[in-house]
């Protein structure tokens, strides 16, 4: 608890940083991410729904003239095919909407945990865009990562939620694994400047877990907020990196977990 506590301290020192040190701008490419999303999200949706009627109707064999005759039989179909789509549209986003986030900003959060980390430390790394481009895709790797190991623990806690009395703390552990893994994300930034790799930095993170879960906790809460999670979790995506920047140099200064990952 203590180390939860601690992971959650460090957004107040995150918020001190964004709106004391000039860095409030990133807040810009949330608002432009989400922009994308539904816009790219809707029109895709709306592409695959036509393609989807087209295709029942080709099936079902009606020409013109029969579709004029079953006006009614028609749109009642095109409804149901559209209200299925949105749904599920709906479903598919709320539930991986914060990975989505995470993977398409990537790029962004490698330069705020960098740009952060030279405020909090001094430390300052040349650019290279070979190495850019390596962060980026271990960001994603990351976070496809993560993706597939809580959809695995969410199936088991789906047949544990029907065991009487045991099932009923299983959307309380969900929460928790996902803010586990959301903080994960946030935090390897950070240490993979420090060239740390993948596996040594999964047992940074377990070493670490109150700290972890600490940092995912905020952005998985704002998921949970009905229609706005996924934008409300977007902008709380950019303060939840800079809070896992300042934990993870903390944790570095004193050098507990040096020795242990080298």
């Amino acid at each position: 608890m203590k180390n939860f506590f601690f992971g959650l301290s460090t957004y107040r020192q995150a918020l001190n940083y964004i709106f004391r040190k000039k860095i409030g701008w990133y807040f810009i490419f949330p608002l432009l991410i989400n922009i994308l999303i539904f816009v790219a999200g809707f029109e895709l949706i709306d592409s695959i729904e036509q393609s989807t009627k087209d295709y029942i109707f080709n099936l079902m064999g009606f020409n013109k003239a029969e579709l004029a005759d079953a006006a009614w039989y028609i749109k009642a179909m095109s409804t149901s095919v559209s209200v299925i789509f949105k749904i599920a549209f709906f479903f598919i986003f709320a539930y991986f909407g914060g990975y989505i986030v995470i993977i398409i900003m990537s790029p962004v959060f490698s330069f705020l945990s960098e740009h952060v980390e030279k405020i909090h430390t001094g430390k300052t790394y040349d650019f290279n865009f070979v190495q850019l481009i390596k962060d980026i895709f271990r960001g994603i790797r990351i976070a496809v990562r993560n993706i597939l190991i809580e959809l695995f623990l969410t199936v088991i806690l789906f047949f544990v939620s029907f065991i009487p009395v045991i099932g009923l703390i299983a959307p309380v552990l969900l929460f928790f694994i996902s803010a586990y893994f959301y903080g994960f994300s946030f935090m390897d930034y950070a240490l993979e400047r420090k060239r740390i790799s993948v596996k040594k930095s999964v047992r940074f993170m377990s070493i670490n877990k109150g700290i972890v879960i600490g940092n995912g906790f905020v952005f998985a809460l704002c998921l949970l907020i009905p229609f706005f999670g996924v934008l409300l979790s977007s902008f709380a995506a950019i303060v939840s990196v800079v809070a896992a920047t300042i934990a993870v140099d903390e944790l570095w200064k004193k050098n507990d977990f040096y020795e242990i990952l080298n």
